[in-house]
């Protein structure tokens, strides 16, 4: 069965692969694109929350002290992807877009007794886009493409209660923007704008677990990332594409020094009630200090007729979720112990587009069906978003998520006995 679920999963995968680069989401040409919060399928179905979170059942990177969680025996592996439609409207020009692929990998083990790990590939960053406009005597094309990804390596340990973790990741990608200039009487120039990030990060965290009685217990958690400068290089060039020319370079510039990530932190409260039955719920603010994270653009050095980051700047980030499982009976039958869960969050985005705040808010629902042979659970969920700007709205995008993703359990460090 767990076979036959992970073939279906590669290839729901591999479908929406195909489909990713067809996504139009146009707030992505700016900056780094829009950010990701590092939570699983099963995270992203209740709000993304996760900084509370403390379960050795489920991968929770959103805060690295859970890590300390797990038990000396179980092996977690989860993998989830996910699939999109779009919906779009500027002024009264409507579109729909479809999308997705996979979304991240993550595994988590035991070290010790009160040691836990874990390693992963996380997105950090995501740009995809395709429009074009037309410009006097002829047309303009903008595309866009790639985001920046983390591979991480964390570790945690824990002590009465309290438990403490770090992850250091290894941040790469390449953020290409293309604007296509096609005039009606000459031939097409291309104006390539590329970021190749090379970099590295670290998160720590921390969680402590509170039992409020014996069926109840308290969970507090906190994250801190500090504000530093990225690596890599960036530049840009300029092409006559009728003519098949080679690419002139305008433009260079060393990342080091004039782009930055910036200060994080990130704090939840949750509350956790077993008894025949299972409650959680959990509320969690993140906080990014983007507007002092420093951003040079390289556009307007090379081509300060082009829009893409003219008017625009770094606001401070900050973000609200809530959400919630509930399993109606942990020892009943297949269907009483599926997991329903439900959120909801808002986010005041760190993009500022022409003097628009760049804002979001969304519901999120889902099911985790546990396997019949063991502990390990698929987890379906469904997610509805809106983003604009304000107080121009410029582009309204309307967005229905379906994530996928199945969290392995298995009891890989035991050992059984012949008799």
């Amino acid at each position: 069965m767990i076979k036959k679920l992970a073939i279906l999963l590669i290839a729901i995968i591999g479908l929406a692969g195909i489909a990713k680069g067809q996504n139009n989401r146009q707030y992505s040409m700016y900056g780094y694109g829009l950010l990701s919060d590092r939570a699983t399928s099963m995270q992203r179905q209740m709000g993304s929350i996760g900084y509370a979170m403390h379960s050795g059942r489920q991968i929770n990177v959103m805060n690295p002290a859970s890590y300390a969680a797990i038990d000396s025996l179980t092996f977690l592996f989860d993998i989830g992807a996910d699939m999109t439609i779009l919906w779009q409207k500027q002024e009264d020009i409507k579109e729909r877009s479809f999308g997705g692929g996979l979304d991240y990998i993550t595994m988590q083990f035991p070290i010790w007794k009160y040691l836990g790990a874990s390693i992963g590939l996380v997105p950090y960053s995501y740009v995809g886009y395709a429009f074009g406009s037309e410009i006097e005597h002829g047309a303009m094309t903008n595309q866009g493409e790639g985001g920046i990804n983390q591979a991480y390596l964390g570790l945690a340990g824990t002590y009465g209660g309290f438990s403490l973790g770090f992850n250091v990741s290894y941040d790469f990608g390449n953020i290409i923007n293309d604007v296509f200039s096609t005039p009606d009487n000459s031939g097409q120039t291309l104006f390539e704008h590329v970021m190749q990030i090379r970099d590295w990060n670290i998160v720590l965290g921390a969680q402590y677990t509170a039992k409020v009685s014996r069926t109840e217990r308290l969970n507090l958690g906190v994250t801190f990332s500090p504000k530093k400068s990225l690596h890599g290089q960036t530049w840009a060039t300029l092409q006559e594409t009728s003519r098949d020319s080679q690419a002139d370079t305008i433009a260079y510039m060393k990342i080091k020094g004039n782009y930055y990530t910036p200060l994080s932190i990130g704090a939840g409260i949750g509350w956790v009630h077993e008894h025949g039955s299972r409650w959680m719920v959990e509320a969690d603010f993140t906080y990014q200090q983007w507007s002092k994270a420093k951003y040079s653009p390289l556009y307007s050095l090379s081509d300060p007729d082009n829009m893409v980051f003219q008017g625009m700047d770094f606001k401070d980030r900050t973000r609200f979720a809530v959400g919630g499982e509930f399993v109606p009976k942990l020892r009943g039958n297949y269907w009483q112990r599926l997991a329903y869960r439900a959120g909801a969050y808002y986010n005041n985005d760190y993009l500022n587009i022409q003097g628009n705040r760049l804002r979001e808010y969304g519901i999120t629902a889902g099911v985790g069906f546990n396997t019949p042979e063991g502990k390990t659970m698929i987890n379906l969920g469904f997610e509805w978003k809106h983003r604009q700007a304000t107080p121009n709205p410029l582009i309204t995008e309307n967005f229905f998520n379906i994530t996928l993703g199945v969290n392995f359990n298995e009891l890989w460090f035991w050992q059984r006995k012949i008799r």
